[in-house]
C-alpha cells in the first residue's frame, strides 16, 4: 500500500447518517480521530439536520440536501479555526445529526393520584395515563441543554425527565378546567389540546416542540369506582322490591340446579322466605278495602297488640298490665297519683300522675281525704 493510499485512508470523504431505528434524536458521526477531507460531501435527509461542533463549540447547520464542505457554506466553523490561507487541508470536527421527524412513542402517567376538587362528588383523587409526540425544533438549544457530548442519545434518556414536565402541569390543568370529574371523559380532548401548547412553552429552552398530546383515560381510585357502580347499579334496577323478588326466585332455581349440601339448606331457607313475601302479598290484597274491592269474606287481620304497663309496689316491678287492667287498679286504689309507672316509649319510670296518657284516670277518682284536726271540747 502506497503512502497515498494509507493517507486517503486517514480522510473522510462522505458524511451521513442512515438511521435504522425509531428512537435515535442525536448521533455523532463516528470521526475517531480521522480528518474530514477538502471538499468532502455531507449528506442530510429528510427529517434530520447536521450540526458542526467545533471544540465544544456549535458552529455550522445544515438542512435536509447534499453538501460539499468549502469555506463558503462553512463560515462559522471557517471563521472559528482562522485559516489564513484558505480552505484547502483537511480538518477535524464533532458532526452530530440530529432527528427532526416527530417521535410518537412517548408515554406518560400519573404515579400518584392528582387530588382535586370536585362540584359534585366533593374532594376526589384521579389518576390519568395517555402519549405525547415530541418533535425537535431547535437542534442547538438541545445539544446544548440536554445531549452534550453523548455520542447515541436515544429518546429513553429524556422521556422520565419530560413526563415528570407533563404531570406538573395536568394537575393544575385539571384542577382549574371546571370540568366535573363525570364529564372528563367528554372533555378529554378540549383538555389535551390546551395542554400540547401549555407544555411546547415549558419545553422550548431545550430546543423541542410537543406536536400533540394525547389523554387516553382519567380513572378513580377502585373503591370509588365500585361505590359509582353500585350507584349505577340502583339506578338501573329502579324497583328494588321486585328486583329482590326476582333474585329470591334466581337463587331459589340455582338451588335447585345445586342439590345436596348447603344448596338444599339455602333452596329451602330462600324458599320459606318467598312464601312468606307471597302470603303477606295475597293478605295484603284480600284486606277490605285493597284495591278498591270488597272483602272477599277471609279472616280479617290480627288486631295489633295494644300497650302494656308496669307499675312499682313496695320497690317491686309489677306487671305487664294492658290499659284497661291499669284503669281498674287505678279505681281500686291500687295506683296512686304517686305511683311510679313504666312502659314502651317512657325514658325512666314515672308517677302515674305525671303521665299524660294517664291523668284521665285520676279525674273520676277522688284525692285522699285531709287528716283530721284535733277535736274541741265542750
Amino acid at each position: 500500500m502506497s503512502f497515498v493510499d494509507k493517507l486517503r485512508g486517514q480522510l473522510i470523504d462522505i458524511i451521513e447518517f442512515l438511521d435504522d431505528s425509531r428512537d435515535t434524536i442525536v448521533w455523532r458521526f463516528p470521526r475517531q480521530g480521522n480528518e474530514i477531507k477538502n471538499q468532502a460531501q455531507l449528506v442530510v435527509r429528510e427529517g434530520q439536520i447536521a450540526v458542526f461542533e467545533n471544540e465544544g463549540q456549535i458552529a455550522d447547520v445544515f438542512g435536509p440536501g447534499r453538501y460539499v464542505l468549502e469555506t463558503k457554506n462553512l463560515p462559522i466553523l471557517t471563521t472559528l479555526k482562522g485559516w489564513k490561507y484558505g480552505f484547502n487541508s483537511p480538518f477535524k470536527a464533532e458532526v452530530y445529526f440530529v432527528a427532526t421527524r416527530q417521535f410518537t412513542d412517548f408515554k406518560w402517567g400519573t404515579q400518584n393520584p392528582i387530588t382535586m376538587r370536585d362540584p359534585e362528588f366533593g374532594m376526589v383523587r384521579l389518576r390519568a395515563f395517555g402519549t405525547y409526540a415530541l418533535k425537535v425544533t431547535d437542534p442547538s438549544a438541545l445539544l446544548r441543554q440536554l445531549v452534550g457530548t453523548d455520542s447515541n442519545f436515544r429518546t429513553d434518556e429524556i422521556g422520565e425527565f419530560f413526563r415528570q414536565n407533563v404531570i406538573a402541569h395536568l394537575a393544575p390543568a385539571l384542577a382549574t378546567s371546571g370540568v366535573a370529574m363525570l364529564d372528563l371523559a367528554a372533555h378529554q380532548l378540549s383538555l389535551s389540546e390546551t395542554l400540547a401548547p401549555a407544555l411546547t412553552a415549558e419545553l422550548s429552552e431545550y430546543g423541542v416542540t410537543i406536536t400533540r398530546f394525547v389523554i387516553e383515560n382519567v380513572s378513580l381510585p377502585p373503591e370509588v369506582e365500585a361505590a359509582l357502580d353500585k350507584r349505577t347499579q340502583m339506578g338501573v334496577l329502579g324497583d328494588l322490591d321486585q328486583f329482590t323478588k326476582f333474585q329470591t326466585a334466581t337463587a331459589i332455581g340455582d338451588a335447585a340446579n345445586n342439590p345436596g349440601g348447603a344448596g338444599e339448606g339455602m333452596g329451602l331457607g330462600m324458599g320459606m322466605a318467598m312464601g312468606t313475601q307471597m302470603a303477606q302479598s295475597i293478605q295484603a290484597a284480600n284486606r277490605p278495602g285493597a284495591s278498591g274491592g270488597a272483602p272477599t269474606g277471609g279472616p280479617p287481620p290480627l288486631p295489633v297488640q295494644d300497650e302494656v304497663w308496669f307499675y312499682a309496689v313496695g320497690g317491686a316491678q309489677t306487671g305487664p298490665l294492658p290499659p284497661e287492667d291499669l284503669a281498674v287498679k287505678v279505681n281500686a286504689g291500687e295506683i296512686a297519683r304517686d305511683t311510679l309507672v313504666w312502659k314502651q316509649g317512657l325514658a325512666a319510670w314515672t308517677p302515674a300522675g305525671d303521665v299524660p296518657a294517664l291523668t284521665h284516670l285520676f279525674a273520676a277518682v277522688p284525692p285522699p281525704l285531709p287528716p283530721a284536726g284535733p277535736s274541741t271540747g265542750a
